[in-house]
């Protein structure tokens, strides 16, 4: 399908930013729907640990790629971009724009950009990183993924596991680091893309992260993760919110500490999204108080 002026509106930004609120907000606005390229999300058993949107909000617009795996499904950025581009074809007959919302990096630049064409994981690899990462932790990881590539060691998410499998595991076959392949050609999308972000001072954001912390508490998070403790060497549950409450849970720190590690963690967490994004040029942004006459009329200049 020719998707020549069609529009693509992502939504991009750090966790607890809001962007969930201003998805819906243009959903409505444009009587479209809302992809999300939030790995977290993609899994059903995890609603609040990820704040996954609520019946309300899932009821105000429609959502794709929203609690539609389980913890125990094998799921890969490449199978995602094949997935998330199929959506798009079919919506794109019905609509002239879609949201797109999350805030996992890679995930939504496999969408508007296209993934580097690399190898497929060999699972030998995988295994072997899965056994250190039990045995001696991530730090173990971290340094190796620092001696074979420093250049992607300062820009990657390395308190996530599966960025540091990835990367050691293309080392490893190759012989040449990640960072090699980044800039290698992608292939080109045919819809335009229009990527939207929401601004608000560094302090601002670090209370709004630790007000949600502290309402994913009450809404009954250590329940949740109780649920989960058996599989908790699931790759998808190697996440903040997660591995801090499983610690409590295995005795080794108190609820409190578990709870103000939630809070730290998140912030580091938004600290590099917020690296991340800082180096597109191509990202407009919307104050944190933006009304809908902001809104409106930045679709309307961009649109």
């Amino acid at each position: 399908m020719n998707q020549k002026g069609k529009l693509l509106i992502s939504i991009v930004g750090p966790t607890g930013i809001g962007k969930t609120r201003l998805a819906i907000q243009i959903a409505q606005y444009l009587q479209t729907e809302i992809v999300s390229c939030d790995a977290r999300q993609f899994f059903r058993e995890m609603p609040i640990g990820t704040a996954m949107p609520d019946d309300d909000e899932l009821a105000a617009a429609p959502h794709h790629f929203i609690a539609n795996l389980s913890i125990q499904d094998e799921y890969s950025i490449g199978k995602y971009e094949k997935d998330a581009l199929e959506k798009l074809e079919v919506l794109f007959q019905k609509h002239n724009a879609v949201v797109l919302v999350g805030g996992s990096g890679m995930y939504e630049k496999a969408v508007v950009e296209g993934l580097d064409r690399l190898p497929e994981a060999q699972q030998i690899h995988i295994r072997k990183l899965e056994e250190l990462l039990e045995k001696e932790g991530l730090t173990k990881l971290q340094q190796l993924l620092k001696e074979a590539d420093p250049e992607y060691f300062k820009k990657a998410d390395i308190e996530n596991p599966r960025r540091l499998f990835r990367a050691l595991d293309i080392y490893w076959q190759t012989g040449k680091p990640y960072s090699h392949f980044l800039n290698s050609l992608k292939p080109k999308r045919d819809f335009k893309i229009l990527r939207i972000g929401i601004d608000a001072p560094r302090d601002v954001l670090y209370q709004r992260i630790n007000q949600r912390v502290d309402i994913m508490m009450d809404k009954g998070l250590l329940e949740e993760v109780k649920k989960l403790f058996t599989f908790r060497k699931k790759r998808a549950l190697q996440t903040v919110g997660y591995t801090e409450l499983f610690k409590y849970i295995a005795g080794e720190w108190t609820l409190d500490f578990a709870v103000e590690e939630i809070k730290k963690n998140t912030r580091r967490y938004a600290k590099r999204q917020l690296t991340w994004y800082r180096k597109s040029e191509n990202i407009h942004y919307l104050p944190l108080g933006y009304t809908q006459y902001d809104l409106e009329l930045l679709l309307a200049q961009e649109m």
